[in-house]
């Protein structure tokens, strides 16, 4: 997989969320792998297949799913989460639209990571399960800054962190919460991490994602830190389905 870091910013969340009711909901992002590919035909692209068609059926039941199909030099490996709210129509249509758009933008890589705001879907040639997965990243924040910057990132530490915990603890290593920010103000936060990740390395991950705030998010009215293993979030609004 890809081991460059991308960054970008969203200018208006407001704006993002227009986009999408008009055209439809849109990738955040995507990694191709740049080590190996494979070619049609090639007994690699079947199992690929069949591994996308799994995921598809496994994932929405329980909002994860993960999978191997086939034996070396052509096994393939993949994951798919959904966010820890979606409903299990929406995770069908997300990993379908997800594993489609994957395949059209890495056509012949033997690795691929693809990000929507309600799932992720992930495969590779080697077996990746179980490891925290510290090179597919990048990060999401509102250019608009609060006006009490220093208080404002310790609330949000002391949020994350704490969901972080909880979540570490959770069947489905997800939580969310919310803190008061005064003047009838909230912080919203949620922490997600992939299920074949152990309680402990869940939180490592997500300890280590917190700690990448500084480099992108210090003083935004949101931000996110999005991995390959686990993410963050947080905003001054509700952003999960209650």
């Amino acid at each position: 997989m890809s081991s460059s870091h991308f960054t970008f910013s969203i200018y208006f969340l407001t704006f993002a969320l227009f986009l999408q009711t008009i055209f439809g909901a849109s990738p955040l992002f995507h990694f191709c792998s740049s080590s190996e590919n494979f070619t049609t035909n090639d007994p690699y692209e079947s199992n690929l297949k069949k591994l996308l068609g799994n995921l598809y059926y496994q994932t929405p039941l329980l909002g994860f799913g993960l999978g191997s199909v086939g034996s070396y030099p052509y096994q393939t490996n993949g994951l798919a989460l959904c966010r820890g709210d979606v409903a299990t129509t929406d995770c069908k249509t997300c990993v379908n639209e997800a594993s489609n758009e994957i395949h059209k933008l890495c056509p012949y890589n033997k690795g691929a990571i693809i990000w929507y705001d309600n799932c992720l879907v992930k495969y590779l040639n080697k077996d990746f399960f179980g490891q925290i997965d510290n090179q597919n990243k990048f990060y999401m924040w509102n250019l608009r800054n609060v006006s009490y910057p220093t208080t404002f990132n310790e609330k949000t530490r002391k949020l994350l962190s704490l969901l972080a915990k909880e979540a570490s603890v959770t069947p489905k290593l997800y939580a969310v919460g919310e803190l008061e920010l005064g003047e009838s103000k909230k912080l919203y936060g949620l922490a997600q991490c992939t299920r074949d990740l152990s309680n402990s390395d869940c939180f490592k991950c997500l300890d280590g994602a917190i700690g990448e705030l500084p480099r992108c998010c210090n003083g935004k009215e949101g931000g996110r830190v999005v991995g390959g293993s686990c993410n963050i979030r947080y905003e001054i609004y509700p952003f999960v389905n209650s």
